[in-house]
């Protein structure tokens, strides 16, 4: 054996030349050329099919997020709606006592509770808490009278509202001022 030769065996030398990189000759190159013709008109139907198919997929996809975002608070909006019920139904009612009327917006305060709780949103009152820059927004600072540590929450001037782990509104507050 020479430099640059190598071993083959003889079943593997066939394989080798009939791998269809042009080693052997095409005995018809009319029926070749037909064959691939064909073959190629097969494969440009299969890429058109194929082409077709993802257009469809992309644009149901658009739809269904079109429906998503169109129908997202859904479910919210139907917990939502006993509430507004009430209200309207303690406006209708001339009649109430001042503590009836109470009590009627006290329950009406646990529907909206309960449907916020359902929609995830949270309220965020972090009076006595460390100030977090990313859930509360300070308004002023105060001296410390030596009740909270500095940088510490002292009062919360309107609550902050989360929607899971999201910051819908931050908290507006004041913060015992470092020395």
């Amino acid at each position: 054996m020479t430099l640059g030769q190598s071993e083959v065996p003889a079943g593997d030398a066939q394989a080798a030349a009939d791998d269809g990189a042009g080693a052997r000759p095409v005995d018809d190159p009319a029926a070749a050329l037909a064959a691939a013709l064909a073959k190629a008109e097969e494969n440009h139907g299969l890429y058109l099919r194929a082409l077709a198919e993802m257009e469809n997929v992309r644009r149901r996809t658009q739809e269904e997020v079109a429906r998503a975002h169109k129908f997202a608070i859904e479910s919210f909006a139907e917990s939502l709606v006993p509430v507004y019920d009430s209200l309207e139904k303690a406006l209708q009612d001339e009649s109430s006592s001042s503590a009836a009327l109470r009590e009627g917006v006290q329950i009406t305060l646990r529907q909206l509770r309960a449907a916020f709780e359902r929609g995830r949103l949270s309220e965020v009152n972090p009076l006595g808490e460390k100030f977090d820059p990313h859930r509360h927004q300070a308004i002023s600072a105060v001296a410390g009278d030596g009740t909270l540590a500095p940088n510490h929450v002292v009062t919360v001037l309107q609550k902050g509202w989360m929607i899971a782990d999201r910051v819908l509104r931050p908290a507006l507050v004041t913060v015992v001022q470092a020395n």
